[in-house]
């Protein structure tokens, strides 16, 4: 995992290999979210949105939705509080896990 609490120069979904994750740690679905994607050793990217100046208006911008996390996959897609069974079935279908 990558923590971004600094944006990089590059957005994070620049790398087609790379999951973008938009969280923050007071919430309960991105803790479980991000225990499911450290547990299965995804490379992701994480975007603290108490700490990225524009992280809330970025996950908003993909999702259309004030819900998180927004996960935003390297195929342009993208998950709001996804269920760990949505988020593994989606994983596997990118090949991401086996």
């Amino acid at each position: 995992m990558t923590d971004l609490a600094t944006p990089p120069a590059t957005p994070p979904s620049s790398d087609a290999q790379r999951l973008t994750m938009f969280g923050a740690e007071w919430c309960g679905d991105c803790r479980r979210s991000k225990k499911l994607l450290d547990t299965l050793n995804v490379d992701y990217d994480y975007v603290d949105l108490l700490l990225v100046e524009d992280g809330a208006d970025r996950a908003l911008a993909i999702s259309g939705r004030t819900q998180i996390p927004v996960i935003l996959f390297p195929d342009g897609t993208h998950v709001v509080e996804p269920s760990d069974t949505t988020l593994h079935a989606k994983l596997t279908q990118l090949g991401s896990i086996r």
